[in-house]
């Protein structure tokens, strides 16, 4: 590390921690450790904890611009065979959170936890016009368009206006599950919804729990669409994740001695 050879690209990843590995999937206008900033220290305690850049973000490498939620979920597959996880707990926030719904259904013996931050589940494409290249030329979008070309300079090779053309494309297509395909997620499953997030409302969370056999949401009062960020509340989010975690850890060991006796 911190470039990671596999599915024709470099993938960019930084490690930290030791432990059971948890890895941390962000959101499509970030990249790995930005978005996780508030969590590094409460799970590199803990576990050994893995933060990609997906293709076409950050400082990951691929000679081609294109890229899907769908495409990050293999990516991330490939990424644990050539790393030798065979399990890991994922933590995905907005696009993230979709990527690790996609891992959950088509490798479910890889995924031993998910976590979704922001993330319904549901295609949620609420005022992604903004984000159009043509509209932030019109209308003074340039600081968002330096952090765009500044953030995902080695992806993209500064062609930004290809980046959110790719965003949007994706963002307004996936996730795109079935209610069968989310009844068929069989690894124990949290949501987390900031209480003013248009992204992830609760009525879309509490319905997809109530597909999922093994899931459950919290809603975290007075947040926004990134409640796990500082400023916001990392410390309820982090405390969150971390006893869900323990529970799932606890609850595969009891299996384990059930299995051996």
């Amino acid at each position: 590390m911190p470039h990671i050879t596999c599915n024709n690209m470099d993938m960019f990843v930084e490690q930290l921690g030791v432990g059971f590995p948890v890895i941390f999937l962000h959101s499509g206008f970030s990249r790995g450790i930005l978005a996780f900033a508030s969590q590094i220290l409460d799970f590199q305690s803990k576990y050994a904890c893995y933060f990609p850049d997906f293709r076409g973000h950050g400082r990951t490498r691929s000679d081609s611009l294109e890229w899907s939620t769908p495409q990050h979920a293999e990516d991330i597959i490939a990424l644990m065979n050539q790393l030798g996880i065979q399990q890991a707990h994922l933590i995905g926030y907005g696009m993230g959170g979709g990527v690790g719904l996609y891992c959950a259904i088509h490798h479910p013996d890889r995924v031993t936890s998910l976590t979704s931050i922001g993330q319904s589940g549901y295609v949620a494409s609420y005022g992604s016009e903004e984000f159009e290249p043509e509209w932030l030329l019109e209308n003074d979008g340039h600081a968002f368009i330096r952090l765009m070309e500044d953030r995902h300079r080695d992806a993209h090779k500064g062609n930004w206006q290809e980046f959110l053309r790719q965003k949007l494309k994706d963002w307004r297509t996936y996730p795109q599950l079935s209610e069968e395909q989310f009844r068929g997620i069989s690894c124990p499953t949290l949501f987390i919804a900031g209480q003013h997030d248009p992204y992830a409302p609760e009525e879309d969370v509490m319905k997809v729990t109530t597909l999922i056999p093994n899931s459950r949401y919290v809603i975290i009062e007075g947040a926004s669409h990134r409640p796990q960020m500082i400023r916001e509340q990392p410390i309820f989010v982090n405390d969150t994740i971390l006893s869900f975690l323990e529970e799932v850890g606890r609850a595969n060991e009891q299996a384990s001695v059930v299995r051996h006796t």
